[in-house]
């Protein structure tokens, strides 16, 4: 009986070992860091040394890791078309490019874009950012390469920009400040609360943490922009032009770097492309979304109820479509007969639309 009992233990221990070691595996498979193949744009060097104006862009290949130990992904190979020069590892401790939308299957179509360029640190003349570089630190860490990229997820939801140190002359790099979005793209509807996802994580270990932070939202439509929010974290304050409606989890933006943005009771006019900024000193990371306000129509039909007519008889009915939005909307009548059959009669003589006070649309 002691050796079946021991026998059984040990079953069970290996099958533990077992079950945990595929657990392992499996985790470690579905969160691993992805091989990017990039755009590297910059600036024409003019003849004098200035900037002529015009950009470059090479094919650039970036290494993504958790860890400066891991040496796995730097020892694939690489694709002949990218110069070495242009082959760069990135240290990202939060593994927020290891997320599984910037490494699909093998084989998919689809692929993560992105895009990096040079970066020069600089302070901010922003009234809400000042205070971040009032005591001016040795500007000895400053003096590195620093580069700045945005990524695309396969998904079309998730966005992530990062700023990136490597000592000057190497090619390995570590993200210092990363900014994230899962809402590229977002609906609302009228008179509902939307929140429009951004967090930011910045390099604990870095001295650029170590100061404080700033967040700041701005709107743009159609050649239009102007600011929603804006926040210093250092002095804990909101800038004056605070748009009413809009606001910040403060307790969770401090805790873990929450920054986005709640809009209480969404309007027509809150439809366009909103840009989360945060800043630390000298750095800023910014990460732009597309909200659209959609609002179905509400439908009425004139005169009603239908009134009776015979056989041969003209009779006039209206649809009124109103409260909706965007531009444009299609209507169409369809005729149902007594034996439960339909027939699409078209769509008439349509109205021009007409806009309300509150930005929506109606059309008859």
């Amino acid at each position: 009986m002691t050796d079946f009992s021991t026998i059984y233990k040990l079953s069970l221990v290996a099958l533990w070992c077992f079950i945990h070691a595929c657990s392992s595996s499996s985790s470690s498979s579905s969160s691993s860091c992805p091989l990017l193949e990039c755009w590297f744009v910059q600036e024409k060097v003019g003849r004098g040394g200035g900037l002529a104006g015009a950009t470059t862009q090479e094919k650039t290949l970036l290494h993504i890791r958790k860890d400066e130990h891991d040496d796995g992904a730097a020892s694939s190979q690489a694709p002949s078309d990218i110069n070495p020069d242009r082959i760069y590892v990135i240290t990202d401790p939060a593994e927020t490019l290891c997320h599984g939308s910037f490494n699909p299957p093998r084989g998919s179509i689809k692929k993560p874009q992105c895009e990096v360029n040079p970066f020069l640190p600089q302070p901010s003349s922003l009234a809400w950012v000042r205070s971040l570089t009032e005591n001016a630190f040795s500007p000895v860490y400053l003096q590195a390469d620093w580069f700045s990229a945005s990524f695309h997820g396969v998904d079309d939801q998730r966005g992530v920009a990062t700023i990136t140190r490597a000592p000057s002359g190497t090619k390995e790099h570590s993200v210092i400040l990363s900014l994230t979005s899962t809402t590229m793209t977002a609906q609302a509807r009228l008179g509902q609360p939307v929140t429009l996802d951004c967090s930011f994580w910045a390099d604990p270990l870095s001295p650029l943490s170590e100061t404080g932070f700033a967040v700041e939202w701005r709107y743009q439509f159609r050649g239009d922009g102007r600011l929603v929010l804006a926040y210093d974290g250092k002095t804990d304050r909101l800038a004056d032009t605070l748009e009413e409606g809009a606001t910040l989890d403060f307790e969770a933006l401090h805790e873990r770097g929450n920054a986005s943005l709640i809009l209480q009771e969404t309007k027509v006019q809150h439809s366009g492309t909103y840009i989360c900024s945060v800043f630390l000193p000298y750095l800023l990371a910014q990460v732009a979304m597309e909200l659209e306000v959609v609002e179905p129509p509400s439908l009425s039909i004139h005169p009603s109820p239908l009134p009776l007519a015979v056989p041969g008889q003209v009779l006039n009915i209206q649809c009124e479509a109103s409260g909706f939005v965007p531009l444009p909307v299609d209507l169409s009548w369809e005729f149902r007969g007594a034996d439960g059959k339909s027939r699409a009669l078209g769509s008439g003589s349509m109205s021009g639309h007409r806009q309300a006070w509150d930005g929506t649309y109606s059309q008859s």
